[in-house]
């Protein structure tokens, strides 16, 4: 009985929580960014059934939890500390942070998790202030190669702090797609380094910022044994004909999307039943940061066929066509799915 007790003692108390923070984010009125994101440049969107949205919607937007419960954290309570191998320690709460200048850009994001093929990744608008401004004010020391960034719910996330500062568009993000983070993705607040995978850069909930090295804190997944520090490969999908779809002989539409976010997508290739590599059609490129969407026509003739997709980045590098599972640094490999041309 007692147990029981406490249990819906709990949770009443976390409906109330929950209650107050839906308010406050209701609320909230994020200031317009001092440096918005432009309009998406003619020809990113491709106008291709069944081909992933270039924006995906948040309430499609994947999601990695280790909570049972969404933290619902109220505006008022939230504060972050800026601490460690620094000069000046910095703690900042909500309203000190919206008042820097804030930043506005698109940015996409994948899971380490991610089989090749799979839907661990999405893109998203983001609002939120420039990371490497607050890092330069507490004063960052020499030989402070790590950010182990906290999250209210405890989870850790370590980042190396060279790639977090050297110019790339790293933030503490507040709103998504045009409205304050949604509570499943990090409201109020949240950390994203453009071409790093989400569990080395993109805490949600985050309350503390710790300045450290590389050796002496691992954080909550590489204590689980994946690897610490690991750029966004260079991948791609095929999106539609999904898998072991009928179709009828004649022209097809092939496409999806392919992403190198830091470095860009140069290339998109098609490959059907091990054959040559054609050159696909690719959407416009909104940013380095973005996955960019992709197509290729085809000729289909009756029978069973594969068919294979594989991207290159702006920098010359092809994806790895060497099949690896995600852990512990991220799968690699070809997407390649198998149609019935009737």
């Amino acid at each position: 009985l007692g147990a029981t007790a406490a249990l819906s003692g709990g949770f009443a108390r976390y409906w109330e929580q929950r209650r107050l923070a839906q308010a406050g984010r209701a609320s909230l009125k994020i200031p317009a960014p001092s440096s918005p994101a432009g309009p998406l440049p003619a020809g990113t969107e491709l106008a291709v059934p069944g081909i992933s949205p270039f924006t995906t919607p948040s309430k499609d937007f994947y999601r990695v939890d280790t909570t049972l419960l969404v933290p619902q954290i109220q505006l008022k309570d939230w504060k972050l500390q800026v601490h460690g191998m620094v000069d000046h320690p910095i703690t900042l709460n909500f309203a000190d942070l919206i008042a820097r200048p804030l930043i506005e850009r698109d940015i996409t994001l994948n899971c380490v998790s991610n089989e090749i093929g799979g839907r661990y990744i999405g893109n998203a608008r983001w609002i939120g202030a420039a990371l490497k401004p607050i890092l330069d004010e507490a004063g960052v020391q020499a030989g402070a190669t790590q950010i182990v960034t906290r999250s209210a719910d405890g989870m850790t996330i370590g980042t190396p702090t060279q790639i977090a500062m050297d110019g790339r568009d790293s933030m503490l993000a507040v709103a998504m797609n045009g409205t304050p983070l949604p509570f499943e993705h990090g409201f109020p607040v949240r950390m994203l380094v453009p071409g790093l995978y989400g569990y080395e850069s993109a805490t949600k909930w985050i309350v503390d910022m710790e300045l450290t090295t590389l050796e002496s804190v691992h954080a909550y997944w590489v204590k689980r044994g994946w690897a610490q520090q690991v750029p966004v490969k260079t991948s791609s999908r095929i999106d539609t004909p999904s898998s072991s779809t009928n179709l009828v002989a004649g022209p097809v539409t092939v496409a999806g999307v392919a992403w190198a976010q830091d470095r860009g997508v140069g290339k998109v290739e098609v490959q059907v039943d091990g054959g040559g590599w054609a050159p696909a059609t690719l959407g416009a490129e909104d940013t380095i940061d973005t996955w960019r969407q992709w197509q290729w026509q085809w000729d289909a003739t009756s029978g069973t066929h594969t068919l294979s997709v594989r991207a290159t980045d702006e920098t010359g590098m092809v994806q790895i066509g060497k099949t690896a599972p995600p852990f512990p640094a991220g799968a690699t490999g070809w997407h390649t799915i198998q149609v019935q041309v009737g």
